[in-house]
C-alpha cells in the first residue's frame, strides 16, 4: 500500500507540470482568446440575471427588486396564445427548410469547387460565392422582391419560356413565402458556408484519390466514397450546430420579405416577441419566449448530439 501512495505522487506532480508548461507554451494564444471569454461573459451570460423577469409582472419603475413575482403566470399565458403556436410553427417550418436547402447546397457548391481543377477560375468563384454573404438583408430583400415581382426577371424568363401564360404574384402568395426565405438565405449564406466543408476536403489524404483513379474510379465515385465520408464528421457537427439554433431563425429575412398579405406566415418566434412582448411593453411577456426558445435550443443539442454519438459519427460533446 505505502508504494502504491508513493507512485501516485510523482504521477500527479508530472501532470501538474505538464499543464503549466502547456499553458506557457500557449500563452499568445490564450492571451487572444482573453477578449472572446471577456464579450462572452458581459453579453451572453451576465444578461441571464435578467431571466427573472419572466418570473414578475415587471415595472420598469419598480425594477426586478420592487416587481412582483407572479410565477409561471406568463408561461401559462404564452401557452394559451394561438398566436403564439402559429409563430412556433412558422419559426420550425423555415428552420427546418433552411437546415436541409442550406447544409445541402453548401455541400454541393463545395463539392463541386473541389473538383475544380482551374486555379484561377476557382479562386474567381470562391471569391464570388462570399459576397452575399457581407450584403446587408435590405439589399437583398430589394433584389428577391424586384426579381420576383410581375415585371421581374423571373416571371419575364418563365414567360419567354412559354412555362406559363401570365406573371406569377410569388411576393402575394402565402404558401410560397417560407421557399422565398429559404431561397433567398441559401443565396446569401452559400458560400460563405461552404469554407468550412472546403477547408475539411483540403486534409483528406490523396493517397486515396491516386488509388481511387488506379482502381478507375470516376469523379463522381471518389465524390460519393471518400470525399464525403471523410468530412461526414464535419458535417454532423455543424448540422447538430445548425439544429441547435433551429428555432433561432431570427426576423429581418421574415420582416423585410413580407407583407400584410402573407403575414400569416411571416410571423416568428422573434417578431412575435417583439411586437407582442416589448413591443406591447410585455417585458415579462417577451423574456419567457426568450427562456423557451432558450430552453428548446438547449434540448435540441443535447438530444442530437447524444444521437450523433451513438451512430459514431461528430459529436460536439
Amino acid at each position: 500500500m505505502e508504494n502504491v501512495g508513493l507512485e501516485r505522487v510523482p504521477k500527479k506532480a508530472k501532470k501538474k507540470r505538464n499543464v503549466w508548461k502547456a499553458i506557457k507554451e500557449q500563452k499568445l494564444l490564450i492571451l487572444m482568446v482573453v477578449p472572446l471569454v471577456i464579450w462572452l461573459i458581459v453579453f451572453c451570460y451576465v444578461p441571464l440575471g435578467g431571466w427573472i423577469m419572466a418570473f414578475q409582472d415587471y415595472k420598469p419603475a419598480s425594477g426586478i427588486l420592487g416587481s412582483a413575482f407572479v410565477g409561471l403566470k406568463h408561461f401559462k399565458a404564452l401557452f394559451q396564445d394561438d398566436l403564439f403556436y402559429s409563430s412556433l410553427i412558422n419559426t420550425l417550418g423555415m428552420g427546418s427548410l433552411g437546415i436541409i436547402f442550406g447544409t445541402g447546397s453548401s455541400i454541393l457548391f463545395a463539392l463541386l469547387l473541389n473538383e475544380l481543377r482551374f486555379t484561377r477560375f476557382k479562386k474567381f468563384t470562391q471569391t464570388v460565392s462570399y459576397l452575399p454573404h457581407f450584403v446587408s438583408w435590405v439589399i437583398v430583400a430589394n433584389i428577391v422582391t424586384t426579381m420576383l415581382s410581375t415585371n421581374g426577371v423571373v416571371n419575364q424568363l418563365l414567360m419567354t419560356i412559354h412555362l406559363i401564360s401570365e406573371p406569377i404574384q410569388f411576393m402575394s402568395d402565402p404558401s410560397k413565402f417560407w421557399f422565398i426565405v429559404t431561397f433567398a438565405d441559401v443565396w446569401k449564406e452559400m458560400g460563405w458556408n461552404a469554407i468550412i466543408y472546403l477547408a475539411a476536403m483540403v486534409s483528406i489524404d490523396r493517397e486515396m484519390y491516386e488509388a481511387a483513379d488506379i482502381d478507375g474510379a470516376t469523379r463522381l465515385q471518389k465524390m460519393w466514397s471518400i470525399t464525403l465520408p471523410s468530412i461526414r464528421p464535419i458535417i454532423m457537427v455543424l448540422l447538430i450546430m445548425s439544429i441547435g439554433n433551429l428555432i433561432n431563425i431570427g426576423f429581418e429575412k421574415q420582416m423585410l420579405l413580407g407583407n400584410n398579405i402573407v403575414a400569416d406566415k411571416a410571423l416568428v418566434l422573434d417578431k412575435y416577441a417583439l411586437d407582442y412582448g416589448i413591443g406591447m411593453f410585455r417585458y415579462s411577456y417577451g423574456t419567457a419566449i426568450g427562456i423557451f426558445k432558450s430552453v428548446v435550443s438547449v434540448i435540441l443539442i443535447f438530444t442530437f448530439n447524444k444521437i450523433a454519438s451513438k451512430t459514431g459519427e461528430g459529436q460536439l460533446m
